[in-house]
């Protein structure tokens, strides 16, 4: 049960910017608030009235930005500090759910000043550059949609590949430690693992399921599976939150030391209840980051590992939560796969009949979802790799491109320097999350040179 160390002291800020703050968007829809509407706009009047309500919003906000990554805090903590670590946690909640604010806002002010029902990340970019005093940005604004295009892809099927990495991880684990599992919850012994068959097979097991799960198109049919993943884990975290406080919190000797917003948005039926529902949902987040990675720290103190599931007890309700996860990330993946699905698809079916539309779209969701399958049979130390894609692409659509967003889409109306200095010190943050993260993950994949993926790998990535 061996996992992979931690990176480095600046692992809560790498990690939030990868699990918390990563906000993928690919379409957005907004009602027009012009009282002289468009043609067409029954259309949009029909679309609407099948949206999603707020209750599934924030049941997908939830589960978007809730990955694996929370089991990897207390460790965290312990590498930023008792203080530091839920410090740096809470600030970085709150400049992700401001980010995402200042994303949602400019893409309704493109909207309305375009008369456009909607606007998603990449045609934002797109538009706010173009609206920019500077005309080698105007010239080239068209840019900046393919950048962020192509950074949600290779982000959000990244999360895809490392998601089958994290199934196949924890369903072996349990099933080598299932002849030593006991019932009884007060012994914490080490366990002899049972080998059993090569992660790899795992990774092919669950296929035929993730490839049923994307052929789901719709996001009010995703709210089920969303909901059963958030109960999932939820239930996992009560379970890892009440062995931690029964069993009490012994000296720890801590030291000081340190993307789903604009397609729920577009599907909602009330779009202006969304800022109200994103504030509660990134609350909710942030409020569990802070309390797993410091109960879990002053529980376990400097005996925690890379998952805090491998600090539990050998028993068959700890283990549970293993379980648990498997179905809960299971349920996600068809969540995280809806956006580079968005993104390529239309683009494919746009160039063929309407009577081969439906066999295109679900053509490449089947070679997409084994794309993914393959790269995390065939990549050694995917979590690493992923880490230093995610370091360029998760720091630039989370912290980066927002911020600079609103002052190439405000500065011509006017903007306070208060306003200007606020977006370029998040921008700076941003940018430094990307120079700290790039060279951990260079690091890591010199040192650890050809060696095979170690379980619970993909700890820090989502």
């Amino acid at each position: 049960m061996s996992v992979t160390k931690s990176a480095g002291s600046p692992q809560v800020a790498a990690t939030v910017k990868l699990d918390l703050v990563s906000f993928p968007e690919s379409a957005k829809k907004v009602q027009s608030q012009d009282p002289n509407p468009v043609n067409g706009s029954s259309s949009e009047s029909s679309e609407k009235t099948k949206g999603i309500t707020g209750f599934q919003t924030l049941v997908h906000l939830v589960k978007g930005n809730m990955g694996t990554g929370i089991l990897g805090l207390p460790l965290a903590v312990k590498n930023a500090g008792i203080l530091m670590g839920p410090l740096s946690l809470l600030v970085m909640g709150l400049i992700a759910c401001h980010c995402m604010h200042i994303l949602v806002r400019c893409a309704q002010r493109f909207c309305h000043r375009l008369n456009k029902p909607f606007m998603d990340y990449g045609d934002t970019v797109m538009h706010g550059l173009a609206s920019s005093p500077n005309t080698w940005l105007q010239s080239h604004a068209h840019w900046g949609r393919h950048v962020v295009s192509f950074f949600l892809i290779v982000t959000q099927l990244g999360f895809c590949c490392v998601y089958i990495v994290f199934l196949a991880d924890n369903l072996k684990q349990v099933v080598e430690a299932v002849n030593s599992t006991t019932i009884s919850c007060h012994k914490n012994e080490t366990v002899v693992l049972t080998p059993t068959i090569d992660s790899r097979l795992y990774m092919l097991a669950f296929l035929p399921v993730l490839g049923l799960l994307v052929f789901i198109r719709n996001l009010r049919v995703l709210t089920i599976f969303s909901l059963l993943a958030n109960v999932s884990m939820l239930v996992s975290l009560v379970i890892i939150a009440q062995y931690i406080i029964q069993v009490g919190t012994p000296g720890a000797n801590p030291k000081m030391g340190m993307f789903l917003v604009l397609p729920l948005e577009n599907k909602m039926k009330d779009a202006r209840r969304f800022p109200t529902i994103l504030s509660l949902g990134m609350s909710i987040i942030t409020t569990l980051y802070i309390a797993i990675g410091a109960l879990g720290y002053l529980r376990f103190g400097d005996d925690i590992k890379a998952s805090i599931t491998l600090n539990l007890p050998n028993c068959w309700l700890y283990q549970s939560v293993k379980l648990l996860y498997v179905v809960g990330i299971l349920c996600t993946y068809a969540l995280q796969f809806y956006v580079p699905a968005e993104i390529i698809i239309p683009l494919a079916v746009s160039q063929v009949s309407k009577r081969w539309a439906l066999p295109v779209d679900l053509s490449i969701r089947l070679a997409l979802v084994c794309l993914t399958c393959m790269l995390a049979i065939l990549i050694p130390r995917l979590d690493l790799v992923l880490s230093l894609v995610g370091s360029v692409s998760s720091s630039a659509l989370a912290l980066i491109i927002p911020p600079l967003l609103e002052v190439t889409t405000y500065y011509g109306e006017g903007m306070s320097p208060l306003t200007i200095t606020k977006d370029a010190l998040i921008s700076i943050l941003g940018f430094m999350g990307f120079v700290v993260g790039t060279y951990q993950a260079l690091d890591e994949l010199i040192r650890s040179g050809n060696s095979l993926p170690l379980s619970n790998s993909t700890m820090f990535i989502q």
